[in-house]
């Protein structure tokens, strides 16, 4: 076991980053538990142009490994290692992490941010980041002019096809049945779209890559779909292919601690403090509507600030 911390940051990515850096910078030495897995979704996008102080792209681990070095300059230590067990009955809170470590802390900020729901269809992996995305708003300006796929059938996959229309030359929203949980506002638009074309009973049973000569990686050349009424199958040629089929905050650890809505995420009961005083949220794990890098970084550092403003308020003695 460890002495007690005024801060220990479970998780990693912007919102963890960057509340390492602020709380860092108010010398209140934070731990920052990034997980084995460190550096949240950005760890496998392979091109950022819309984060700001970057005037060309930036790979996605290349600026995570940015922010991570700016909140060691001023004295935060990340340690890769993955949360095992956190209690918030009592105070200080008692983190469990590794192999049998713990460490006590004054405040918590809980950055772990929430999985973007994949298909894993056969060849995901290898294009996974490299053409395969989960956020159109992130990453559809790279196919200007070129033929992409969404698939999904809820409000998110229309938004996403319909954004995607601004540059793709063709979209193509696949969706497994002819139910679709759009609203009907939402859904005429995508089907009253010249360039979006719906097609129903349609899932992905494969994607199809390709290596170019001297490329270290492959890059998507289009779907192998599947009816599943008949199993019929059929190849349609994409270089952009969108999954948007719903995420999953990453809470586990802290159900029947802490207050979460429906879905999992942690609920904020004043700014950036959860149901349990002392312990803050920021980024994905409570975000239902941006889901982007600086939204993440700027609720990371307003729960830096929350937390060193609710130290001083709460002084040691309470231990």
């Amino acid at each position: 076991s460890e002495g007690v911390r005024d801060v220990v940051v479970i998780g990693s990515g912007p919102a963890g980053y960057t509340a390492a850096l602020y709380t860092a910078r108010a010398l209140l030495k934070p731990l920052v538990l990034a997980g084995y897995a460190h550096g949240g979704q950005l760890m496998l996008t392979s091109d950022v142009e819309n984060f700001p102080g970057y005037s060309e792209p930036i790979g996605g681990p290349e600026m995570m490994a940015d922010l991570r070095r700016q909140a060691e300059r001023f004295g935060a230590e990340v340690v890769e290692k993955d949360v095992a067990a956190v209690d918030l009955s009592a105070y200080p809170f008692h983190v469990s992490y590794g192999f049998e470590e713990t460490v006590a802390a004054r405040a918590v900020i809980i950055t772990t941010g929430a999985r973007a729901i994949w298909l894993d269809a056969l060849g995901e992996d290898q294009v996974r980041g490299r053409g395969v995305s989960t956020c159109a708003t992130c990453d559809g300006a790279f196919f200007k002019d070129q033929s992409v796929v969404v698939v999904g059938g809820g409000d998110s996959a229309m938004e996403e096809a319909l954004f995607l229309t601004r540059f793709a030359s063709k979209v193509t929203l696949l969706h497994r049945h002819d139910n679709f949980k759009a609203s009907r506002l939402m859904l005429e638009r995508a089907l009253s779209h010249p360039r979006i074309e719906v097609r129903p009973f349609r899932r992905v049973a494969r994607w199809l890559s390709r290596q170019p000569s001297g490329a270290l990686s492959p890059e998507l050349t289009g779907a192998m779909l599947e009816d599943p009424r008949t199993g019929d199958l059929e190849e349609i040629p994409c270089t952009g292919a969108f999954i948007a089929i719903g995420h999953q905050p990453i809470t586990d650890l802290f159900r029947g601690q802490l207050d979460l809505d429906n879905e999992g995420y942690v609920v904020h009961q004043e700014h950036t403090m959860t149901s349990t005083p002392g312990v803050f949220a920021a980024g994905d794990v409570v975000d239902t509507r941006y889901r982007q890098a600086i939204t993440a970084a700027g609720m990371g550092c307003q729960a830096a600030i929350d937390a060193e403003r609710w130290l001083t308020e709460n002084p040691p003695h309470r231990e």
